[in-house]
């Protein structure tokens, strides 16, 4: 886990079964998806993810069978600090 304290965190949690535990170490990679032929092509949370480092922030999740939750943290702005 990420130490909050220079970070701004959001946190999207759901109730349904869960993220089974044998694809936690898959699902962020390009490609992955549990989804049958022709429904989706696995790029979204790969392309999440690499937006959130590309903010210098982190992207994580827990998740067992009563729902997942996925936390993003992002930096906060430094003093003086502005794009």
């Amino acid at each position: 886990m990420t130490s909050n304290t220079n970070f701004v965190i959001t946190a999207i949690h759901d109730t349904g079964k869960g993220i089974a535990p044998e694809i936690h170490d898959k699902i962020f990679l390009p490609f992955f998806t549990t989804k049958k032929h022709g429904e989706g092509i696995g790029l979204g949370l790969d392309i999440c993810k690499q937006i959130v480092e590309k903010m210098k922030g982190t992207i994580e999740f827990s998740s067992d069978d009563m729902g997942t939750e996925f936390r993003v943290y992002l930096p906060k702005a430094q003093e003086g600090e502005r794009d």
